[in-house]
């Protein structure tokens, strides 16, 4: 099994995951269909919270004791925030035809937005290889504290994944053939099908399941299906812009509301943590354990963990690495078979011409 998904909370558990996945389709819907509902959700919502952000760090709004700075004061979690944002606003440019949005130059930048994100991811895993390793001296596996609270168990799937990570950018193609639909409600990008889709999914799941364990049932799972399901029954060709949204509307809520994937009620662990549900242990109890070992620079996790009565069970870790590498050399490989069929580039052309998806995504194209 992938979580430890049982017990007197798995309702709330479950209950958690569908309020997420529905509440982020819903939200990107707001944000895509309407200028009003894009300006609303990706401009004027995040200027507040950047005030809110800044007060707490001056003591307002609950100063150290706010759960935002408990919990999500780390670096990472505002880069990502602003990262998405940023590339939701760039879409609306080009969707739009806003500013540099109209110019053809400025179609490269959904590529250029997405390639930045898998690279830190990738930089991330191999981070976590690496600390793995100054523990035991190989890539067989070892517990590690992240300065985010959370107790990492690095390894070589760390290092498979991240390969997938660096093939995946090879996986998107025809960078500059990004265009408006005819009703305005989305940027269109045909040539990013579903072959391109499962394989980012696989690796992207991968990727949170092993570098964000804690938070993965929402992050890993309902955000990555959310804009997949859309794309596939009614927003074909958008599945871009509906990752850059949701990536930002769930990075603002979990900013805000920290606790929600952290308390028992609603948090799942993965499988990795073996035996942490059967114990009653939860993330946030992990939490505090896990930045004091940070700071103490002495790397006493396995202790820690075995104190908790919790046994590494990577297995699940290994088999989507394997699977997320399989799904971008196949995705690669058909993109490399069909460039050379055609005698064309494929990052300056279209490849995936007379598939089902780059149709009926080209058929949306005003």
């Amino acid at each position: 099994m992938l979580f430890q998904l049982y017990g007197s909370t798995s309702a709330t558990q479950l209950l958690g995951w569908v309020l997420v996945f529905v509440g982020l389709i819903v939200m990107n819907e707001i944000g895509r269909r309407t200028k009003i509902g894009g300006m609303l959700i990706f401009v004027i919502i995040p200027i507040i919270l950047t005030v809110y952000f800044i007060g707490i760090q001056f003591g307002m709004f609950g100063g150290h004791g706010n759960q935002t700075y408990q919990y999500m004061n780390g670096w990472f979690h505002y880069f990502k925030l602003y990262a998405a944002d940023i590339g939701c606003v760039g879409f609306m440019m080009i969707k739009y035809k806003w500013g540099i949005g109209k110019q053809h130059w400025f179609k490269a930048f959904p590529w250029l937005i997405v390639a930045a994100n898998i690279l830190i991811a990738v930089v991330s895993d191999m981070e976590s290889a690496i600390n793995a390793f100054k523990v035991t001296g190989n890539f067989a596996g070892a517990w590690w504290a992240s300065n985010e609270g959370v107790f990492l168990y690095g390894g070589w799937w760390n290092i498979v994944n991240a390969l997938a990570g660096v093939l995946n950018i090879f996986c998107m193609t025809a960078w500059w053939n990004v265009f408006t639909s005819k009703d305005q409600k989305d940027m269109v990008w045909p040539d990013m099908t579903i072959w391109f889709i499962i394989a980012y999914d696989l690796w992207n799941f991968e990727y949170t399941y092993s570098n964000l364990p804690t938070h993965t049932w929402y992050c890993g799972v309902a955000l990555l299906l959310a804009p997949t399901f859309a794309n596939a029954l009614w927003n074909r060709g958008a599945w871009i812009q509906n990752r850059a949204n949701t990536l930002a509307i769930w990075c603002m809520f979990a900013q805000v509301f920290p606790l929600f994937q952290l308390s028992k009620t609603f948090s799942v662990l993965p499988s990795v943590y073996a035996g942490a549900t059967a114990n009653g242990i939860t993330a946030l109890d992990m939490y505090d354990k896990a930045i004091s070992v940070y700071n103490s620079g002495v790397n006493t996790s396995a202790e820690v963990m075995q104190n908790f009565g919790i046994t590494a069970n990577p297995t699940a870790q290994g088999v989507v690495a394997l699977l997320a590498l399989a799904a971008n050399v196949i995705c690669l490989a058909v993109i490399i078979k069909r460039s050379c069929k055609t005698k064309t580039n494929p990052y300056t052309n279209d490849v995936w011409v007379g598939t089902r998806d780059y149709e009926e995504a080209l058929a949306r194209v005003e």
